[in-house]
């Protein structure tokens, strides 16, 4: 029979490591456009934030167009360092916006916001 100890040991392990894991990701917590929203058409700003520090000039930003093809938008270089910004020139159509981030801790994220353009 194991010493009661030894069997506690993984559990233990596991929830010394759980907080560090759960702080490691730089997560989307808000948007513009908002998931599933929309925009009108034109110059449209793109701003998302994350839960903690990024590095702007590592991530990455590719838009899919309505008919499938895509562009990587240009990351403005100023701004909070919680936040990615960029702008595109939209026509009417439904797109999704692909994002890469690298977090300051050497985390990469990715993550997918569909939203739609209408016309004005």
């Amino acid at each position: 029979m194991s010493h009661p100890v030894w069997r506690a040991l993984p559990v233990l392990a596991a929830l010394c490591c759980a907080p560090a894991a759960a702080q490691a990701h730089a997560i989307l917590v808000e948007s513009q456009p908002a998931p599933g929203g929309s925009v009108g058409a034109g110059r449209v700003d793109i701003s998302l934030r994350y839960n903690s520090r990024v590095d702007a000039g590592r991530s990455r930003l590719t838009l899919t167009r309505p008919d499938g093809t895509q562009a990587v938008l240009p990351v403005a270089p100023a701004g909070a360092g919680e936040v990615l910004t960029a702008r595109a020139e939209l026509a009417p159509g439904s797109y999704s916006l692909r994002w890469q981030v690298l977090a300051i801790d050497g985390h990469i994220t990715r993550g997918d916001l569909v939203f739609t353009v209408t016309g004005n």
